[in-house]
C-alpha cells in the first residue's frame, strides 16, 4: 500500500490503459516496461509487527526512511500514545491500515470477531479483552485515526470479509462512530484487481472515510448520498477487462509478466533463483496446481513453501506446458520474484536479504509470506492516483 500510494516505480506497458489516464505519462524504461509517476502522497510513519517486513520494506525506500517504520503492535503503540509515552506523526493527511485479515479469509478458520489469536499473534486461552484479539485489531486502527485525525483513511482487507455475517456493516459503522461521528464512512467495495491492470485474481475490500469538518459542503453532501456520481466516485475506475468496452485493455496474464525471466539456473537475482523445493502432494492439497500462463495468476496468499503453486508440473502430474517440458524445464514452484510479478512489485523492490546492522535477515519462506500480506502496489496506485484528482474536489485548502 506503501509503494501504490507513493508511486514512481516500474510497472509492465501492459498493465497501464493510456485511452483511460492519459494524463499518469508513465516513462517508458525498458522494452515492456513503464515507470510511474510519483503521487503527490509521502510515507511518514510505517508500522508492522513482523521485523522481516520491516527489512524488505527499508531495503526498497532507503535508509533514509527506516526511522519512520517501527517495528511492534500497534494495540502496544496505541495504549503509549494514550499515557503520553509515544507520539504519532502530526499533520497527517492520510492513514492507511491493513488489519490482520486471517480471521476473516475464506482460506482461514473463518472465526472473523472471534478470533483466539491476540494481537501479537499468540494463541489466547482466554482473551481477556476481546478488542485485542487478532480480529478485532481495526478497533484500533479507529484508535490511530481518533488521535491523528487525518482528512482521509483508507483501510482494506479479504472479500471473505464480506461474507462473514454482518462483518462489514459493523466495521463501517465502527469507523463512522470515530472522533463522536465526525467521518463520513463511503460504502466499503470490493475491487478486482484484473480490473486494474494487475495479473492476479486477487480481491481486497476498501473502506475509505472522509473527516467531515475537513470536506467541502457540496463534497460531503455528494458523498453522503446511496449512489454517488462518477464525478465524486472515490474509488478507481476500471482499465481492463471485458472486449466489449472498447476503452479497455485486456486482462494482464501471467505469460505476458514472466515472458522476461529467466529460469532460476541462469538468473542472477536472489528473488528468482530462490523457490520452494517441497515435492508436489497430489490435487487434494491446496497449492497444487499448475498456474496458467495465458490467464491471471492465483492469489498469492502468505503461505510457507509447501503451498506455493507451480509454475510447471511435469506431465507425469498433468504439467499442460509441453513446449517448455520439451525444452527440458524441470517441474517447479513458483519463484518469489514471480510471485512478486503477480503481485506487481517492481523487480528493485527486494524480499530476500542478509542481517545487516539492525535489520533481521528475510529467508524465501518469509518472502513468501511478506509477498502474500500485501495488497498489489499496482492496484494501491489506481486507488492513490483517484484520490489525487479528487483531493481539490473534495477538501478545503487548510486557510479555508
Amino acid at each position: 500500500m506503501d509503494l501504490g500510494l507513493e508511486g514512481g516505480f516500474e510497472i509492465p506497458s501492459a498493465c497501464y490503459n493510456k485511452k483511460i489516464h492519459p494524463d499518469w505519462k508513465p516513462k517508458k524504461t525498458r522494452n515492456g516496461y513503464l515507470k510511474l509517476q510519483r503521487t503527490a502522497f509521502e510515507t511518514v510513519f510505517a508500522n508492522d509487527i513482523r521485523d522481516d517486513a520491516k527489512a524488505a520494506w527499508v531495503g526498497y525506500f532507503s535508509k533514509q526512511k527506516k526511522d519512520v517504520y517501527t517495528v511492534g503492535s500497534i494495540v502496544d503503540l496505541v495504549k503509549a500514545a494514550k499515557k503520553g509515552e509515544y507520539t504519532f506523526p502530526e499533520k497527517i493527511d492520510v492513514v492507511t491500515g491493513g488489519f490482520p485479515c486471517q480471521d476473516f479469509s475464506v482460506a482461514g478458520k473463518r472465526k472473523g470477531f472471534c478470533s483466539n489469536k491476540s494481537h501479537t499473534g499468540e494463541t489466547s486461552v482466554v482473551c481477556v479483552d476481546p478488542s485485542e484479539s487478532r480480529g478485532s485489531l481495526y478497533l484500533w486502527m479507529k484508535d490511530v485515526i481518533s488521535i491523528v485525525q487525518p482528512k482521509l483513511f483508507i483501510a482494506e482487507n479479504v472479500k471473505g470479509l464480506t461474507n462473514l455475517a454482518d462483518a462489514k456493516q459493523i466495521i463501517e459503522k465502527d469507523f463512522r462512530s470515530t472522533c463522536d461521528n465526525g467521518y463520513l464512512v463511503v460504502e466499503a467495495k470490493v475491487l478486482y484487481a484484473p480490473d486494474y491492470g494487475v495479473p492476479q485474481s486477487r480481491e481486497r475490500v476498501i473502506f475509505l472515510g472522509f473527516k467531515k469538518s475537513a470536506l467541502r459542503p457540496e463534497a460531503l453532501e455528494e458523498l453522503s448520498k446511496t449512489e454517488i456520481s462518477d464525478q465524486y466516485n472515490p474509488y478507481p475506475v476500471k482499465t481492463h477487462g471485458k472486449k466489449e468496452d472498447a476503452n479497455l485493455l485486456p486482462i494482464v496474464t501471467t505469460g505476458q509478466v514472466f515472458a522476461d525471466l529467466p529460469e532460476p539456473d541462469n538468473s542472477t537475482d536472489i528473488d528468482q533463483q530462490t523457490y520452494s523445493k517441497a515435492m508436489y502432494m497430489g490435487k487434494h492439497c491446496q497449492g497444487q496446481n499448475e498456474i496458467k500462463l495465458n490467464a491471471v495468476g492465483p492469489t498469492i496468499r502468505s503461505e510457507h513453501h509447501g503451498n506455493i503453486e507451480f509454475r510447471r508440473l511435469s506431465s507425469e502430474h498433468g504439467g499442460t506446458h509441453t513446449k517448455e517440458l520439451n525444452e527440458g524445464k524441470q517441474e517447479r514452484r513458483l519463484t518469489i520474484r514471480e510471485c512478486a510479478r503477480i503481485q506487481t512489485f517492481p523487480d528493485d523492490y527486494r524480499f530476500i536479504s542478509k542481517k545487516d546492522e539492525d535489520l533481521v535477515a528475510v529467508s524465501g519462506s518469509k518472502a513468501y509470506q511478506l509477498i502474500g500480506n500485501a495488497v498489489p502496489p499496482y492496484l494501491a496506485y489506481n486507488l492513490a492516483k483517484r484520490l489525487e484528482e479528487n483531493w481539490d474536489l473534495y477538501f478545503k485548502k487548510d486557510d479555508e
